[in-house]
This record gives C-alpha cells, structure tokens and sequence, in this order.
C-alpha cells in the first residue's frame, strides 16, 4: 500500500522542484481536513462504511490506506484527491462541474455532494434521488436551518409529529432544532436540492 502511495505522490508532485518533493503525511492530513469539517472519527468512518479503529488508525499513521479508500476519504471530505495533495495556498474553486461531484449510496436514496469543499463553508448544498416509495434516514435536531426545492415529484417533509407534501417546483425552509427526513410516496422517483447551514451532511 505504501508504495502505492509513494508513486501517487511521486506523480502528483512531478512537476515541483526536486528540494520540494515530499512524501505527504497521509494521517495528519485527513485528522486535519476531519478537524476542520467539525467531523468526528465516528461519523466520518460512518459516511465510508468502515470503522472508527481505522480512521484512528489511518490518522496516527499506524496504517496505510490503498489509493481506492484514500480516495473514497477524501471525497467523504468533499475534496478530491488533487486538491488533498496541493499547496494550501492554491485558488477556492468557484465553478464546479459534474465530475467534481461526489455520490454515496444511502438505503432507498442517495445523495450528491454539488460542491467541493463544502462542509468548510456557511452553507453545504446537495442533491437528494429518493426512490418510489422510500425515505431518508432520520436527522435529529442540530444547530442550523436548512432548505429545499422539489425538482421533480412529491415529497413529504417529516418535522417531528407534523408532516407537510411539497410538489415540483414548491420548496421548504425551516429550522434544524427537530427530527427531520423526506419520504417518497409516491411510484415514480423525487429529486431535491437541499441546502443545510451550517453544513451537516
């Protein structure tokens, strides 16, 4: 695995004057973009679907992760492996294309991270696909206010015990402070942009 990541480094860094070349701290630099997304080690192994040990480990640099799950890490960090690599000094992008997405699977939904980066700024935008007749996890209540555009179907927007139906093209705002999720009723699938601040997904 080590070399592996020697030859991604090695690549990354081509171009640098031989005195800059380095080979990154793999740990220190995920403790720090974790620390920095106000992540715990729990809830960021929970977004990759591995353990809390291993995130432990990968950041005390007890173990070296493959360049596939070093990747998966990384945009769980809503960064790419590019941007993990460069100097902190480089330019925050403006523009963001589709292949700067980064998608994750959920039981019955999925969601698109539309910016890189995100989880450091005032606000973190995502697009939901919830499939016919399925829900979102419940989110328990957090600081923040969150909100959504329907783009296509019909939701239901589950605020503790109140439920309100919101169709294409309406949208929803409200605050983060109680039990929210999004179910599809309906035999045909929703698509959502929502919007959470500060960021949370």
């Amino acid at each position: 695995m080590l070399l592996g990541l020697q030859l991604l480094n090695f690549f990354l860094n081509i171009t640098k004057p031989e005195k800059e070349v380095t080979l990154l701290k793999i740990g220190k630099r995920i403790k720090e973009l974790r620390t920095l997304y106000n992540l715990t080690q729990e809830e960021l192994a929970n977004r990759l679907e591995l353990t809390k040990g291993y995130i432990s480990q990968l950041e005390n640099d007890l173990t070296e992760p493959s360049v596939s799950t070093l990747e998966d890490i990384v945009l769980a960090l809503g960064t790419t492996l590019s941007e993990f690599f460069k100097e902190e000094d480089s330019k925050v992008p403006i523009v963001f294309r589709k292949d700067d997405y980064f998608i994750k699977d959920y039981q019955g939904y999925s969601i698109t991270w539309l910016v890189t980066n995100s989880q450091k700024n005032e606000m973190e935008p995502i697009l939901i696909t919830i499939l016919p007749n399925q829900k979102t996890d419940n989110d328990y209540p957090h600081e923040g206010q969150e909100f959504g555009y329907v783009l296509e179907g019909e939701i239901e927007l589950h605020l503790d015990k109140d439920v309100y139906r919101i169709k294409k093209g309406e949208t929803f705002y409200f605050d983060s402070n109680k039990n929210h999720y999004l179910a599809n009723c309906k035999n045909k699938i929703c698509r959502i942009v929502w919007i959470s601040s500060p960021p949370n997904f």
